[in-house]
């Protein structure tokens, strides 16, 4: 039986407007979609997308909420890692320390270039427009309905705006009536994705991890690095996140340099390090905080709406930034369902905050969790001491047996009655 989204609990069913194309612009795509919401369109400033990034993971509790809107995820599980188990090692000579399922830590680990090709046609799917080069530079949070103005001087209208495009949004401010600054993490990562060469496969030396699919983790004080191999070794993924207080602007395009790479990987396991001395580029990208924001609607009209990175962006070892995304779009398009009409849409979006953000922030916590640990695991520990796997495996299994659409209809009279009392009373709770 064909694909049929839910019937529109509005007649006529409410308007949305999403801002962001990537991953988590396209879920709140799909999610309202196949809620019975019409949206209008999905705005990007790029004019077309490249293969960018590196590896990215999706969770289970993901992919079963995509599944419920109508989306193959076949088609992202023969995409992605295919390796039945993933390792974590110690960084001098890559002992095993522990070994787990690889859908403990982020289900199906891809490209995410390959993964948001996938997402986009699924959008494309369902008739919604996806608009490139529709650049917002300005933000009217007026009722019934904000406007949002283009670079390009056109205005667009909806019910709900969705602001999807990352922790850059020109909505944050807006939402938080104030410039939240990046703070550095005083940490960053080298990244590299590349296909090896024949004679990087060939070479007994360096090719220890090219032969097949799989997924290392070498760790040791104060920093960690990640090997994804795909496609049967065709594609290489290394990721290296070290001390660093440097204050270059947060970016994913700076140029790493290769020769700190070297320099970091001097006390590495021989068997991984030959391969990363031999890559030609890599990127570097700051790890920055961002305190946890004390809302996610704009306090006007509660008609803007932040999703994904731009409210609660995680760290890379959390593995989850895109899962919690799809969660959110979820949340976000249960809680429309469930007012009675247009005008209470602020009820709607200040309901979904209030039931994302525990969730969200404990996500966010076990990926700073696992860097912890990791980074401290081998630092009092001596040469031969045994360490016990406990202390270094990654605990993500708790998250993905959740249905966060379930979880927000259950939750939400309670949270709508605080919703409620609390804008009769002029006073919204912040988040934190």
């Amino acid at each position: 039986m064909p694909y049929q989204p839910l019937p529109s609990s509005h007649n006529p069913p409410l308007t949305a407007i999403v801002i962001g194309a990537g991953l988590g612009g396209c879920a709140t795509a799909l999610a309202l979609h196949h809620h019975g919401h019409r949206v209008l369109c999905v705005l990007d400033k790029v004019r077309a997308f490249g293969r960018l990034g590196d590896s990215l993971g999706l969770g289970q509790n993901a992919l079963d909420l995509l599944a419920k809107w109508g989306c193959p995820v076949d088609e992202i599980k023969r995409i992605g890692n295919q390796a039945p188990n993933m390792t974590i090692r110690r960084w001098r000579d890559g002992k095993e320390l522990a070994v787990q399922p690889l859908m403990d830590m982020a289900g199906y680990i891809g490209h995410r270039g390959d993964y948001h090709d996938v997402f986009l046609a699924w959008v494309r799917q369902r008739a919604i427009p996806i608009r490139m080069g529709c650049e917002v530079v300005a933000y009217d949070d007026v009722d019934p309905q904000p406007i949002i103005t283009l670079k390009s001087g056109e205005q667009l209208r909806a019910d709900i705006v969705v602001a999807a495009d990352g922790i850059k949004s020109l909505a944050r401010p807006l939402v938080l009536n104030m410039q939240d600054d990046p703070i550095s993490s005083g940490y960053a990562c080298f990244r590299a994705y590349f296909r090896p060469t024949a004679a990087q496969k060939a070479n007994p030396k360096i090719n220890k991890y090219m032969g097949a699919d799989c997924v290392n983790f070498w760790i040791g004080p104060d920093l960690h690095l990640v090997q994804n191999t795909l496609r049967g070794g065709d594609e290489f993924n290394w990721i290296i996140t070290h001390k660093d207080d440097g204050d270059v602007p947060e970016s994913w395009f700076q140029p790493g340099d290769m020769a700190e790479v070297r320099r970091l990987v001097q006390t590495l396991d021989p068997d991984i390090r030959g391969i990363i001395e031999e890559t030609e580029s890599c990127l570097d990208w700051k790890i920055c905080y961002r305190e946890p924001l004390p809302t996610w609607v704009s306090s006007g009209t509660g008609r803007i709406a932040l999703l994904g990175d731009s409210c609660h962006a995680h760290l890379p070892t959390s593995a989850q930034g895109a899962s919690q995304a799809v969660e959110s779009a979820g949340v976000l398009a249960v809680c429309l369902d469930q007012i009675a009409e247009s005008g209470d849409v602020r009820v709607a979006t200040r309901c979904y905050e209030k039931i994302r953000f525990p969730r969200t922030r404990m996500s966010q916590r076990n990926g700073e969790d696992l860097r912890d640990r990791w980074h401290g695991a081998l630092k009092t520990v001596e040469e031969d001491k045994e360490i016990d796997p406990e202390d270094v495996k990654i605990k993500n299994r708790w998250l993905y047996s959740f249905d966060a659409e379930e979880d927000a209809r259950e939750r939400w009279n309670e949270v709508r009655a605080l919703v409620a009392e609390e804008i009769r009373r002029g006073k919204i709770t912040p988040l934190c």
